[in-house]
């Protein structure tokens, strides 16, 4: 016991839930009088380094197949009353719902698929599992979207191929984001249906677009996301080009959209050779050095369709921004999209950005160690910085901490900062964010990608932002060009 409370660690081996199930169960124990801090977690690698950052001591025979409990809490009286609580949490998350017996929920997914034989599958379980599940889609005759992450290579190499050879589609892994006849699936922002197509390989790119989109009252009928590692080298664009093809084959879709996150060269070569063989034409939204931006490329797409391009909305904090005293541009990004298009932008006109998913592997930040004297980018839902953990467009709490710690360094000129909305969301992002931005003492810039229909309130939010002192923009590529102004560097 500490002077300031009691510190509480405890393993329990073999337990399991997910990352997502425990974060709700931390929560809910942080609402018990007495209990200052809790975290619940499995113990991998990434878990007990942020407890030890939170200033717990995790007993060293932690392995990933256990369930952490660490509480602090005002005094020893209210340990009793805190386990029980986790323990009624984690009971009341996993409850199954009530109804007949014979209608409770299959085991696997081969057996949930017996006499399925088309439409798709979504598979949400740890990467290391992933390819049975979707393996069992596959075999079912069922295209599959893989919103799991961290899952090999390797593996999505062989799921996509076995996909190609039958005619099936594999979207995915770490799929975040894909509309499907109007229906949005993962991180999915609520679009109007229209004569827009996406194919992405890229997620928070994808919903920059659909939001982008929306803003101009145009509608997206379809948006096939297809994994960030797509166009890489090593996958060579096997589902970019099966989504072309099933858009193109679509009488509803007048122009196709393509968007990445910096492709590999000779995989984005072929792709664009085989979308002008195509009969729906194709706009590509390719990010990297000397390419447009996703709010060009939307400015494009408007153009092609006939449409007029709107003012991207600009909301300015009641006083205006200033620039900071200090000398470096931090962005803390939960989009990886967002984040590689910031930094292509603020190259150009800063120099180097070090990032933990650099444009250089020269330029290689660990977003772990202290801030660096540089101008830095964090990724926060790279798979470095989801293992174990929920993604951070549910659980903020590693970019709040981030953001804490770049507002008390004297040496941050300008915050840069997305707000992902949509469904699967966090339900009220801003808030959290504004507590901090309204103590920051350092010019915010934040870019709001969502739709008006968004379950969050886009105009509420971007209020709650701007109320806080924050200047807020719909355009990410907008955004990071005020904040690279507000350096004052030219």
């Amino acid at each position: 016991m500490s002077s300031d409370g009691l510190t509480h660690v405890e393993l329990r081996p073999g337990a399991y839930a997910d990352s997502v199930t425990l974060l709700q169960v931390s929560r809910t124990v942080q609402g018990i009088a007495g209990v200052t801090a809790a975290q619940v977690a499995m113990g991998t690698t990434l878990n007990l380094e942020v407890l030890t950052q939170m200033g717990f001591a995790v007993p060293p025979e932690a392995t990933p197949n256990d369930m952490v409990l660490a509480l602090h809490l005002d005094d020893a009286e209210g340990l009793d009353q805190a386990l029980a609580g986790v323990d009624a949490a984690l009971l009341a998350v996993n409850r199954p719902a009530a109804g007949p017996r014979d209608l409770a929920p299959p085991r696997t997914t081969a057996t949930g698929l017996r006499g399925v034989t088309d439409g798709i599958v979504l598979v949400s379980v740890p990467g290391a599992n992933a390819m049975v599940e979707a393996m069992d889609a596959l075999d079912a005759g069922c295209d599959v979207m893989v919103f799991s992450d961290n899952v090999p290579v390797e593996q999505e190499v062989e799921l996509k191929r076995v996909a190609s050879g039958r005619g099936l589609l594999v979207m995915g892994p770490d799929c975040g984001t894909a509309v499907v006849d109007g229906i949005g699936l993962g991180f999915a922002n609520v679009v109007q249906p229209g004569p827009v197509g996406i194919v992405a390989a890229s997620g928070t790119g994808c919903q920059q677009l659909l939001a982008l989109l929306d803003h101009a009252d145009v509608g997206v009928t379809s948006a096939l996301g297809v994994g960030g590692r797509d166009l890489s080298t090593a996958v060579g664009g096997v589902s970019t080009l099966a989504a072309l093809h099933r858009l193109d084959a679509d009488p509803g879709v007048e122009l196709v959209v393509m968007v990445s996150k910096p492709p590999a060269e000779t995989v984005a070569e072929k792709v664009r050779s085989r979308a002008s063989e195509l009969s729906t034409p194709v706009e590509f939204a390719l990010l990297g050095p000397g390419q447009p931006d996703l709010t060009a490329a939307a400015e494009s797409v408007l153009a092609r369709l006939g449409r007029a391009v709107p003012q991207w909305q600009v909301v300015a904090p009641t006083t205006p921004l200033t620039a900071g005293a200090g000398r470096w541009l931090r962005g803390l990004f939960v989009g990886g999209t967002l984040c590689d298009e910031a930094m292509l932008i603020a190259a150009t006109r800063l120099g180097p950005v070090h990032s933990n998913i650099p444009l250089d592997s020269n330029l290689a930040l660990d977003p772990h160690r202290p801030l660096p004297g540089k101008h830095t980018m964090v990724d926060f839902g790279d798979d470095a910085l989801t293992a174990g953990r929920a993604h951070p467009l549910i659980d903020p709490s590693l970019r709040l901490e981030h953001l804490a710690q770049v507002a008390a360094d004297d040496e941050t000129a300008v915050i840069l900062l997305d707000v992902v909305l949509g469904h699967g969301a966090e339900p009220d992002p801003a808030s959290a964010l504004a507590r901090m931005i309204g103590s920051a003492r350092r010019p915010v810039v934040v870019a709001v990608v969502g739709t008006r229909a968004d379950p969050q309130d886009l105009a509420q939010q971007v209020r709650l932002l701007a109320d806080a002192g924050a200047e807020v923009h719909l355009s990410n590529a907008g955004a990071t060009r005020r904040a690279i102004d507000l350096i004052g560097q030219p």
